[in-house]
């Protein structure tokens, strides 16, 4: 048998010493990452679970009727009381906030760095590797630096989620930037107007029905890894699916698991209904 030859080159050794490097050089970002983000999360989560249920329900229906109809809003606040009465509501609303954390740190990073994926070649030649990697680890991996940083807890499953969620709407505000008609920015450039006027007056709002639908996908990406986030201490809806399965409890985890499809279906609508009026607007602008 023809056996490989006696060569190894020790990958993995290199990379934990770069990530020992980083926890060690960067220790007081790291700190003060985790503590905004836990600040940030927390007060999402005080202010979702302070909110009267009937309220939460009631603005839960009331996005539904404004982005769809009236009577898909009715059948999302339906979706919410059921949760109640599965005694989820906190671990739901738990759930929110760390996926709202999530999106909107995404969105902080991404949409600039698509924009500037489309501005720069060699800026998107790099990243694009970098993107195929971030979409193609196997996520359980991206754990390990998350615990190696910010231990365990929500903030761990917020920079994992991070990682996972945020290509798509890299890759789609690079695709949506350069989809602009050329001759649109032409006729722009004609009458003199600069980089940034034609970015936030012309290439964004003409973008900005394709970026919606990477907003639509990076958000249901960070909540399908609210599951997987539980392994690192994330608490919510993920860790009742958790407990089921440690625990082989076959009605917690039917009812953890239809929580998070109601709220997956939920956010897909509303946002996929914003996506729709941003269309509708600039069709009649």
């Amino acid at each position: 048998m023809d056996v490989f030859p006696d060569i190894t080159f020790q990958f993995g050794s290199y990379i934990e010493s770069f990530v020992n490097y980083l926890n060690t050089s960067l220790d007081a970002f790291f700190e003060f990452i985790y503590i905004v983000s836990s600040n940030f999360i927390n007060g999402i989560e005080q202010i979702l679970i302070g909110m009267p249920w009937w309220l939460f329900i009631a603005l839960i229906i009331l996005l539904g009727w404004y982005f769809k109809s009236l009577p898909a809003g009715i059948v999302y606040g339906v979706f919410m009381f059921l949760v109640g009465t599965f005694e989820l509501w906190e671990d739901m609303m738990t759930t929110i906030a760390i996926v709202m954390t999530a999106v909107i740190i995404s969105l902080a990073l991404g949409i600039p760095l698509g924009v500037w994926m489309a501005f720069s070649k060699r800026f998107s030649i790099v990243m694009r590797p970098i993107l195929d990697a971030m979409q193609t680890m196997p996520t359980f991996v991206y754990l390990i630096p998350a615990i190696f940083f910010f231990g365990l807890g929500n903030v761990s499953a917020i920079f994992a989620t991070l990682i996972y969620a945020i290509p798509p709407v890299i890759r789609l505000t690079e695709l949506a930037i350069r989809g602009v008609d050329k001759e649109v920015i032409e006729s722009a450039e004609s009458f003199g107007s600069s980089r940034w006027q034609m970015l936030f007056k012309i290439q964004l709002p003409q973008a900005l029905p394709t970026i919606m639908a990477g907003v639509n996908q990076t958000t249901m990406m960070a909540l399908a890894m609210v599951v997987i986030a539980s392994m690192v201490g994330a608490q919510g809806l993920g860790e009742q699916v958790l407990v089921s399965i440690n625990q082989i409890d076959i009605a917690l985890g039917a009812e953890a698991g239809i929580s998070i499809v109601f709220l997956a279906v939920i956010i897909d609508r509303i946002v996929g209904g914003l996506a729709d009026k941003f269309q509708k607007h600039r069709r009649i602008s």
